[in-house]
């Protein structure tokens, strides 16, 4: 098997930071959300506000954490735990639904740079062998 030199650019650094936003974007989604819990379904609870206050500060703590190797797998099992949040309102489970795809597809885009770099077709990369 062929090895490669490093790509000249760090691939993911760009995806950190797109995993960051990614997280940052639907914290503020689902703070927008408190209100439609409040007017819309059966109100503001303890059980409610407080599932989605632990909800926001685990979004918030994640997208600190998005360098950790583990990061993408929590991303993963934050978007079921809004979606389970639909038994709240329907729309926190639509808000899971939708960010559940952004989270698979960049967990496909994750799986595909791996690919390019194993296979040596990033910018930069030269044979060593």
């Amino acid at each position: 098997m062929t090895r490669y030199t490093p790509p000249t650019t760090d691939p993911w650094k760009g995806l950190r930071g797109v995993m960051a936003g990614t997280m940052i974007l639907e914290v503020i989604v689902v703070i927008l959300a408190f209100p439609i819990v409040w007017r819309l379904g059966g109100g503001l609870t303890w059980l409610s506000g407080g599932y989605l206050t632990v909800l926001l500060v685990l979004m918030i703590l994640a997208s600190g954490m998005q360098g950790r190797p583990w990061a993408l797998n929590f991303d993963l099992a934050l978007q079921v735990a809004v979606i389970v949040g639909g038994l709240f309102h329907w729309s926190i489970a639509a808000v899971g639904l939708v960010f559940g795809s952004v989270w698979l597809y960049i967990r496909y885009v994750k799986l595909d740079v791996e690919k390019r770099i194993e296979q040596g077709q990033l910018p930069g990369q030269e044979p060593i062998d």
